[in-house]
């Protein structure tokens, strides 16, 4: 029976320590991190509502906003945060876009803040960007899902035009006492390229030119396209002054086949958004008469 209470004995001791163990790696283990994200993008704050993710702070703005963020705090407008509000908000991430990195970084960095540019240039990087946003919140299978309908929306377009003659289109964009030209590095310019539209601004780097009528003229667009941004009313009044005072519009092709159109901001902002398949198939309409109504 000795045997028998020592080896009892044993037992005892030997899960004991097993016990202790278990523990301490328990203690070891992280905890999972508990997000405190902030968006100061309208687009931005688009997509973590499609990725079904909350936050704490929004951007301030006139645009109406996701119902989820009602109760987020408003930390600024997106060139101009409030830091004070923002930092008080304690944020494990903020985001913002890549097209006013420049502008932002300095402001940031001064504050050391860490910030995440998110590149919403084409439809392509927002994509990036949302499987890497999925990846990091484990939002995977809303990701791929937002990108697939992006996906089957291009094949479906390109399927659609494929057979039509693809029209040269000039592209402008409007803001408050002037305009300039988008290429097709801009978010538009990139829509425009998946639609099967020809940009007839061609081999520069930039998002968007300054404007010279004379050689706009003689690349002799079938399309122009007018995007109104900042006081849309107010720019699209400009655009008409624009086309009617200076008379060299009036020999553009697109003029006078009546193939001018201006897009409305909310669905062509500067940078991609959650609803840029609603764009495309918009901007179809404009680019090939077949489907305009």
């Amino acid at each position: 029976m000795g045997w028998l209470i020592l080896l009892i004995m044993l037992l005892v001791v030997v899960a004991g320590c097993s016990s202790s163990a278990a523990e301490s790696t328990e203690q070891k283990k992280p905890k999972k991190q508990d997000h405190r994200v902030v968006s100061l993008s309208v687009a931005v704050t688009e997509i973590f509502d499609a990725l079904d993710i909350d936050l704490v702070g929004v951007p301030t703005s006139s645009k109406k906003l996701p119902e989820r963020y009602k109760n987020a705090k408003r930390v600024g407008y997106a060139k101009n945060p409030d830091m004070e509000v923002l930092m008080s908000l304690k944020p494990t991430d903020v985001y913002s876009v890549s097209t006013i990195q420049y502008d932002l970084e300095p402001v940031f960095e001064k504050h050391n803040v860490q910030v995440d540019f998110l590149d919403l240039t084409s439809l392509q990087s927002m994509e990036k960007e949302i499987l890497a946003l999925g990846e990091k919140y484990e939002r995977q299978k809303q990701a791929k899902k937002i990108v697939d309908r992006f996906e089957k929306k291009v094949k479906e377009i390109q399927k659609k035009t494929r057979n039509l003659e693809k029209p040269n289109v000039l592209i402008l964009l409007g803001v408050p006492g002037s305009y300039l030209v988008a290429t097709e590095h801009s978010y538009i310019g990139d829509l425009v390229k998946l639609a099967g539209g020809n940009n007839v601004i061609q081999g520069e780097k930039v998002e968007y030119l300054e404007s010279n009528t004379e050689y706009l003229y003689e690349s002799n667009p079938d399309v122009i396209l007018r995007l109104a941004h900042g006081m849309p009313e107010e720019v699209v009044k400009m655009f008409d002054e624009e086309f009617k005072k200076n008379d060299i519009w009036k020999h553009f092709d697109a003029v006078k086949n009546g193939r001018v159109y201006d897009l409305e901001e909310e669905l062509f902002p500067t940078t991609a958004t959650i609803r840029a398949d609603e764009a495309l198939d918009e901007l179809v309409k404009y680019l090939y008469p077949e489907f305009h109504e």
